[in-house]
């Protein structure tokens, strides 16, 4: 596992009541790494859009919170397809997918045929337009899944 990932499962299971109140700095020094690594990791895993709301301060006593978002599933899948935007690359749908997954959403085989019918590979005919296909048809998946 890359030290990104490593943190990320630390804070997930740190959270206590979908909550968990943390200092950069303290986190940066039990994984030994630089608190801009911690910045990566939360402004990249710890989104809206992967159902999580991030409040932070800076100075002495600062601390960055991280709450993770209850929401039904419906609306969940609202906030994701409203969050994709015209077009998306194959990366960022692999993440949305991975997300649905590690929720619940969809099954482990759903997810792999989603992330299937998205690869570049797949779109390749589509030529200059693959990332508007893509999220196009991602968004009617989501819909589906409503």
């Amino acid at each position: 596992m890359r030290i990104s990932d490593i943190i990320e499962e630390y804070i997930k299971s740190e959270m206590t009541d979908n909550e968990l109140e943390i200092r950069r700095a303290d986190l940066a020094n039990k994984f030994g790494c630089v608190p801009s690594q911690i910045n990566y990791v939360i402004s990249t895993r710890f989104t809206a859009e992967n159902g999580f709301i991030v409040e932070s301060r800076r100075g002495g006593g600062g601390y960055i919170r991280i709450r993770r978002l209850a929401m039904d599933k419906n609306s969940y899948l609202m906030n994701l397809i409203h969050s994709i935007g015209g077009a998306i690359k194959q990366q960022e749908a692999y993440q949305y997918i991975g997300t649905l997954y590690d929720n619940d959403i969809v099954e482990r085989r759903e997810a792999e045929l989603m992330i299937s019918a998205l690869s570049d590979i797949t779109l390749a005919p589509a030529g200059e337009v693959r990332d508007l296909v893509r999220a196009n048809i991602l968004k009617n998946m989501l819909i589906k899944l409503m």
